[in-house]
């Protein structure tokens, strides 16, 4: 079986953000990183080039093949930012109807800029993501 090419590495965090270009993306990196990790109470860390990440858990594909992952995180993408929460985006309702503009993937949120979205639902949602993985793989 082959290896994920994303793996926790040692690379600096605050430097991969500092090297942003745009620089309302870099800061609202800054915020979701400091957000994250008040959530999460992890230090951030990077996975692969380009994604920073919180914690790991370990998880088994129906095929048998295992591996370790973030149990949240998020990396600062062209154009956007996507926030990886784990347990997917089925989130409640209620939320998402109140965080504003934003566009989903199979475990992805997507953001342009932290000023399209209300923060403190943001928060909720990290939050309950957070609480979701600590239910499916308890640490």
């Amino acid at each position: 079986m082959s290896e994920p090419k994303t793996k926790l590495n040692d690379a600096s965090v605050v430097k991969f953000l500092a090297s942003i270009e745009n620089e309302q993306q870099r800061k609202d990196s800054f915020d979701i990183l400091e957000l994250m990790k008040a959530i999460t109470k992890e230090e951030p860390k990077m996975w692969g080039d380009s994604i920073i990440g919180y914690g790991t858990y370990h998880y088994v594909y129906a095929s048998g093949k295992e591996a370790d992952w973030m149990r949240i995180g998020f990396s600062p993408r062209k154009g956007k930012i996507s926030l990886y929460l784990m347990c997917g985006v089925e989130h409640p309702q209620e939320i998402l109807d109140r965080i504003g503009k934003y566009k989903t993937g199979k475990s992805c949120f997507y953001i342009n800029k932290l000023r399209d979205i209300d923060r403190d639902v943001l928060k909720e949602l990290i939050e309950s993501a957070v609480n979701k993985m600590n239910e499916l793989y308890p640490q």
